[in-house]
């Protein structure tokens, strides 16, 4: 069964559309390629993700090759130390997660370095 998309419903509407009125088919056409152009459109980035990619810097940055706890990241630059532990968490585990820092276990406790 194939997936029908908005586009490929609206595309089915216009087709089929033979004795409607001109008004309505240009309608139609219109509204199709407007949700084309939008689907297709690179999107920007919010400030919110912009800040937390700017955080993510500061955190990698502030991470040296000896592993540190959160608790240390923080204390090692005031625009950390501002934000809470769960946020400053976050930030370590989503550059962990892209490959930038490491996770060192030690016992029950996490401590992370610079990739």
């Amino acid at each position: 069964m194939e997936k029908i998309t908005y586009i490929a419903a609206l595309n089915y509407a216009i087709e089929t559309l033979t004795d409607a009125p001109t008004e309505i088919v240009e309608k139609l056409t219109a509204l199709r390629d407007q949700t084309a152009k939008r689907n297709s459109a690179e999107r920007k980035p919010t400030k919110a993700q912009q800040a937390n990619e700017e955080l993510k810097e500061v955190v990698l940055e502030t991470l040296g090759l000896e592993p540190m706890t959160v608790t240390e990241v923080m204390a090692q630059d005031e625009r950390l130390s501002a934000l809470s532990n769960q946020k400053v968490s976050a930030l370590v585990n989503a550059l962990v997660r892209d490959g930038k820092a490491l996770k060192v276990m030690d016992g029950r406790k996490s401590t992370f370095c610079r990739a």
